[in-house]
C-alpha cells in the first residue's frame, strides 16, 4: 500500500476495501502485540489501527443498511464507498 506523504495526502486517500483494510488490521495488531515496536511506533499503530477499525464499522454499516432495504422488498442503489 503506498504511504501518503503528508496529513492532507492521508486524508484525502481513497479508503482500502473491507477485506483490505481488516487485513491490513490484522498485520498491525500482531505487530504491536508482539511488544518489539517502540512506543512513537505504538502510537501511530494504534492511530492507523483506529482509522482501519473505522473503515471496517462504516463498510459494514453501509451492508447492513442494504441488506434492511432489500428485506423491506424496496432495492435502492448501494452508495458503498
Amino acid at each position: 500500500m503506498p504511504k501518503a506523504t503528508s496529513s492532507v495526502t492521508a486524508a484525502t486517500a481513497v479508503a482500502p476495501a473491507y477485506e483490505e483494510a481488516m487485513a491490513e488490521l490484522e498485520a498491525l495488531v500482531e505487530r504491536m502485540e508482539s511488544g518489539g515496536l517502540p512506543l512513537d511506533q505504538l502510537l501511530s499503530g494504534y492511530q492507523r489501527g483506529a482509522e482501519l477499525l473505522q473503515v471496517c464499522r462504516d463498510r459494514l454499516q453501509a451492508v447492513e443498511d442494504q441488506i434492511k432495504v432489500l428485506d423491506q422488498g424496496a432495492i435502492k442503489p448501494w452508495k458503498g464507498a
